[in-house]
């Protein structure tokens, strides 16, 4: 198996701090659902769902990107091509670039 990148205690550190925004932020958003609405189960309800599919969202599109990053830097050491970050219909986390040759 690999080993883990160098950066990745900052990535931790990094998640961690996120993680505890996100968290300061729900709960400042169903404090203030419970003090506006007549009917604070069902808000409260709606605010979980949505602020849990929001984080996971997030929390997503941080580790495709931190897969990219990875996967770029290995793809670099490791051949002599090109390649490049871009989404893919595939599934891959980087193409490879083909040079133009000129002709003879």
């Amino acid at each position: 198996m690999a080993t883990a990148p160098a950066g990745s205690g900052f990535q931790n550190k990094n998640r961690v701090a996120i993680l505890a925004e996100l968290d300061k932020e729900k709960k400042k958003l169903l404090m203030q659902n419970q003090s506006s609405s007549n009917s604070p189960g069902a808000s409260i309800a709606l605010s979980r769902s949505s602020l849990n599919k929001d984080f996971r969202d997030h929390a997503e599109q941080q580790h495709i990107a931190a897969q990219q990053k990875a996967a770029l830097q290995h793809a670099h050491a490791h051949s002599s091509g090109y390649f490049i970050t871009q989404d893919s219909s595939f599934g891959n986390l980087i193409l490879p670039v083909l040079p133009r040759l000129d002709p003879d």
